[in-house]
């Protein structure tokens, strides 16, 4: 194993927590639908996707080797600059997570290491045309391809399957879904394992632990895999029911056309070094799953909460990365400070989570969010089935009185002449 220094260890240690939290910030990606479908479920669900994660870390490198050395120039960036990403990064999904937003945990990452980076060294540092092609530009198509494949997928299954919806319909589905699930799993390993497995290496590159341009190291894939896996398990029960509940309502079949769509474009995303966001891609898939079905729903007011915490992901974690940076840039004393604020602001969080607990027992209520205005209209207007009267319907108007009032005076006589 490497030579390490102080600092470098603690980059490490770091770098694992980061991991951990991808883990149980992105479980939803996988298995939000199959929890809120009733395929599998929740503990089982969450420990199947935390050995598949393992198992997946184990596929590729090639994600891994676009952050280690080509996102930014690797013989500039000291140990302190990956410890001031990793702090930004965390610190943005401990946020989302305590709202239940799913968010790009892989965005957040590249993020704090932008603008660490840029702290530290200057724009010069940061390869602009590989954050736009592997970065950027998957960030907006992934979500729109996979959403528009997962949109075709359930109108397929639907079209395919007329209006069958037996017992034995939606045990072929649920079987899918489980099946789908697991390639997400494993996609999501080979993804966003390979993230954590980049940044060690981009930090053992910088302590001058190993040459510049190596592969990950046997026991970096073996541990990012341990951890995230590990904190797949722990199940990020929020996201869970935002994804499964809060974003629209699935039946088995467009669980099943989701997690299929979206492990398909992951996993041909990871083979070409793309640093997709699964986030991203598995959101989408919902998404197009939900307006796939004859009178599916979006609840947009959700979506749009979901769109504004992507747009923010990148410049939030950066700036984080960057004052933090400024910050470890003082010396031992500075990464001190540091250190001791993200431990504080995590424990912070945590505490906060516990006014309301989310987890497996809970995690299929429903959330409670309107479907929105859009929604709410159309259903206002759209008529009732040929045939059925409703009492709302009849008429009420009451017939003309034909005896006078008993409370009405009676006319006086005539007078007499």
């Amino acid at each position: 194993m490497e030579s390490f220094s102080l600092i470098l260890a603690i980059v490490v240690v770091t770098a694992l927590a980061f991991d951990f939290t991808n883990g149980f910030h992105d479980t939803a990606n996988a298995m939000a639908t199959t929890i809120s479908t009733g395929a599998l479920k929740p503990k089982i669900a969450v420990a199947m996707s935390a050995v598949l994660n393992l198992v997946g870390a184990f596929l590729s490198v090639e994600v891994a080797n676009t952050i280690s050395k080509g996102l930014v120039d690797e013989t500039g960036i000291r140990p302190e600059v990956i410890f001031a990403a990793l702090v930004g990064a965390i610190l943005w999904n401990l946020l989302t997570w305590l709202v239940g937003l799913p968010s790009s945990s892989s965005h957040a990452l590249m993020g704090g290491l932008v603008g660490a980076t840029v702290a530290s060294a200057g724009f010069g540092a940061v390869h602009g045309d590989v954050l736009v092609t592997k970065v950027l530009l998957p960030a907006v198509a992934a979500p729109v391809v996979a959403g528009l494949a997962s949109l075709l997928a359930t109108r397929f299954s639907y079209g395919i399957g007329g209006t069958a919806d037996g017992e034995a319909t939606r045990k072929g589905y649920r079987a899918g879904q489980i099946a789908s699930a697991g390639l997400v799993s494993l996609a999501h390993g080979t993804n966003d394992a390979q993230k954590t497995m980049g940044i060690i290496t981009l930090a053992l590159v910088a302590g001058g632990s190993i040459a510049p341009g190596s592969n990950p190291p046997t026991w970096v894939i073996l541990s990012a895999g341990m951890a995230i896996a590990l904190g797949t398990y722990i199940g990020g029960w929020r996201i869970i029911r935002t994804m499964g509940k809060g974003l629209t309502d699935l039946e088995p079949r467009q669980g099943f056309a989701a997690q299929t769509s979206a492990a398909t474009a992951i996993l041909a995303s990871s083979h070409l070094g793309f640093s997709l966001s699964t986030t991203h891609v598995v959101s989408g898939s919902v998404m197009g799953a939900g307006l796939g079905r004859k009178g599916g729903v979006v609840r947009w007011s959700t979506a749009t909460r979901m769109f504004v915490a992507w747009a923010l992901t990148l410049p939030a974690a950066a700036l984080v990365g960057a004052v933090a940076e400024s910050v470890t840039d003082l010396g031992d004393g500075g990464t001190a400070v540091v250190a001791v604020f993200l431990v504080a602001a995590s424990a912070a969080i945590w505490k906060i989570s516990r006014r309301e607990v989310v987890d497996h027992t809970n995690v299929v209520e429903e959330t409670g969010e309107p479907v929105g205005v859009v929604t709410t209209a159309i259903a206002a207007v759209t008529p009732p089935p040929a045939g059925m009267v409703t009492e709302d319907l009849t008429a009420t108007i009451p017939a003309p009185a034909t005896e006078p009032s008993p409370a009405a005076p009676a006319a006086p006589p005539a007078a007499a002449v």
